[in-house]
């Protein structure tokens, strides 16, 4: 190549390089967001799903895209995050919508309800069910967009300062417990308490509370509940899953490049997937460890559980009637969950009894 020839080449290169940029920066915008979470840092795996889904993020966009995760009461107190979203005053937070049933009873359904779905069917149900776009349609009222982005699986029952052999041992008693669960369990003569966790122990130890909820083993230990209320009951029937959720600005989603609109999807699964990993390595280990610190572990009684599914029915019943938009997430839920229990009894659910089985005769 002449010389001549060379230079009219480099500075028609160099144009081209020039008119480049703009279009590469504008595909792929430096952004920052703020997420406050609803749970305190020591929780590390509850409140890492969001460490996870911001990391992931940063990574994927090769670091334009930032998120940057705030623990409860860095920014809002923990049970104040959505409005926080709503309003704009963060973009985004890493919470549980049924933190939220007092604006409306259908908060309850994406997160947890008494006797819905296991973890393997409320992610079914979210993913290929329908439902993420079902909980998107009710949530946009509120001005967000919503993504499974965590759950805690299958939860213990919780914390109680005495013995809970009857239903009527449970009249009168004060349970921290969130979610439609209160209003059931008010039904049984319970008297339901909204408490943030970092609130609980305190309050189990005044006896300003006589029981408590909050997840299992993994960071019930980590918040002492053992040491005030030593009767440790089983199974939570009201969260056979837990699921949580990023809630983000509305305006601020449809405003990002659809590049970072799936970078947060992906992320968001990710985080989804490696919490229920990390509570079930986590869970075993930590429920040996408080057994043998004193927690005394007790099942729910037979009776106890009809009960309390008799009383989730008549809820159920008067919530459907009076809240269109309940009754149509709800009627999703119960559809998919007479599939789904028809088919986990035939296969993964014998073979689970069959292993319990052998796991108690000490075989395994």
């Amino acid at each position: 190549m002449k010389r001549r020839d060379f230079l009219k080449f480099g500075a028609a290169g160099a144009a081209a390089t020039g008119l480049a940029a703009p279009a590469i920066a504008q595909s792929a915008p430096s952004i920052q967001w703020r997420c406050t979470s609803s749970f305190p840092k020591s929780l590390d795996t509850i409140y890492g799903g969001a460490e996870i889904m911001a990391k992931r993020v940063a990574e994927i966009t090769d670091n334009k895209f930032q998120i940057q995760v705030f623990a409860a009461g860095e920014i809002v107190p923990g049970l104040q995050a959505l409005d926080a979203v709503s309003n704009n005053t963060v973009e985004m937070c890493h919470s549980a919508s049924y933190y939220y049933v007092g604006k409306d009873p259908t908060f309850a359904i994406p997160t947890a309800i008494p006797f819905g779905l296991n973890t393997r069917q409320q992610n079914a149900w979210l993913y290929e069910g329908g439902g993420i776009d079902l909980c998107n349609e009710f949530f946009r009222k509120y001005s967000v967009h919503v993504l499974p982005c965590g759950n805690t699986t299958a939860q213990m029952g919780g914390w109680f300062r005495k013995e809970i052999k009857t239903v009527a041992d449970l009249n009168g008693l004060k349970m921290r417990i969130a979610g439609l669960a209160g209003q059931v369990m008010q039904k049984l003569g319970v008297v339901p308490q909204q408490i943030a966790g970092g609130d609980i122990y305190s309050a189990l130890e005044r006896g300003t509370i006589d029981a408590a909820e909050w997840v299992g083993p993994y960071d019930d230990e980590k918040l002492g509940f053992y040491k005030v209320a030593p009767y440790y009951y089983y199974p939570a029937w009201w969260e056979g899953s837990t699921t949580l959720q990023a809630f983000i600005n509305i305006a601020k989603w449809e405003e990002l490049p659809k590049t970072y609109k799936a970078a947060v999807e992906a992320a968001c699964a990710e985080a989804n997937q490696q919490m229920i990993a990390r509570y079930d390595t986590q869970n075993p280990a930590a429920l040996r460890r408080l057994a043998a610190a004193g927690a005394q572990l007790r099942p729910f009684s037979v009776e106890l559980l009809e009960a309390s599914f008799k009383a989730s029915e008549e809820v159920y019943a008067d919530l459907t009637a009076k809240n269109a938009e309940f009754k149509k997430l709800y009627d999703s839920v119960v559809a998919y969950r007479s599939e789904a229990t028809f088919w986990f009894q035939f296969a993964e659910g014998f073979f689970d009894r069959f292993m319990f089985a052998l796991n108690q005769r000490k075989a395994i």
